[in-house]
Formats: C-alpha cells, structure tokens, sequence
C-alpha cells in the first residue's frame, strides 16, 4: 500500500522464459507482503516491426493477423500468470492471498514498452537470463534498458546461482 492508502501497483514484465516466471514470483511475493496489484505485461512484436526484414524472397510471405497475434499472446500470458500463481500459493508454507493481477499484452520492444507501462507504478520487476555483461552489450538487455530508463525502482531477477 502506499502512503496514502490506496492500492501499489507492481510491473512485471513476462514473456514465457524461465526468468521471467522468477520474476513473476518475486513480483507475487511482493504485492502479498505490501497489499500491492500486479500488472504482468507481455510485449510482442507486431506483424508491423517484422517489415524491416520485408525483402528478397521472404517479403512474399503473408504475415499473420495482428488481432489473432494478440488472442495468442494473451492467451499465453494468463496461462503463464495462472501458474504461477498457482505454485506460489502452493509453496507457501502459510497461506497466502495472492494478489490482484491484471494480464495484459502490448506491441513493441520489451524495455520501452515495459518503461513506459511503469511510469507511475512503485515498481518494475523483470527477469534476467544471465548472458553476462559482454552479452548484455552485444545483444541489448530488457533489463538493463528498464534499468536505465525506468521512472521507478527496478528489481531485475537473476536465475538462481547453480550449486
């Protein structure tokens, strides 16, 4: 909760990978403890983005139907937020109440979109796959960008250490 009583609201940016549903939990755990809401949001990029490579003999090929994407993408997005939810309630050793989550899927590139769907919110939670620094250089980071750019705190959850 925040100082004046009303409902925080956490980001969580989610798409499918192993680090996005650690960061899920740790987003879950959180608003639990804080009485906050969840905003999981997964980014896609639309049929649109994909014309930058429309040349040569792959620019003939039918590109999908952006609204039977986005049914898709949400589709994917609760079943992973159901789950998750699901094994957080059940590791808990006490009972837990998880938290409002609202599933939401929009179009761009995973940090800008996540950036910007956390201003405003007391927290941006993202997962982190671990390809180390000069791979976060070379390929760009999702974390790194929120990081950088976001208006709020940003945890960015890493895998876990191996034994």
């Amino acid at each position: 909760m925040t100082e004046n009583g009303s409902q925080g609201v956490i980001v969580c940016g989610i798409d499918g990978s192993h680090g996005s549903r650690l960061a899920l939990r740790e987003a879950i755990r959180t608003a639990a403890r804080r009485g906050d809401r969840i905003r999981a949001i997964a980014v896609y990029e639309p049929p649109e983005m994909w014309s930058a490579w429309g040349y040569g003999p792959g620019s003939e090929i039918r590109l999908p139907d952006p609204d039977a994407l986005r049914e898709d993408e949400l589709k994917a997005a609760r079943m992973l937020v159901d789950e998750v939810i699901g094994e957080v309630t059940e590791d808990a050793a006490q009972e837990v109440t998880p938290p409002a989550v609202t599933v939401e899927v929009l179009p761009g590139r995973p940090a800008e979109v996540l950036v910007d769907a956390a201003r405003g919110a007391d927290e941006l939670v993202v997962g982190h796959r671990g390809r180390g620094a000069f791979g976060s250089v070379m390929l760009g980071s999702v974390g790194l960008g929120c990081v950088l750019h976001a208006s709020c705190p940003v945890t960015v959850v890493p895998e876990p250490a191996a034994a």
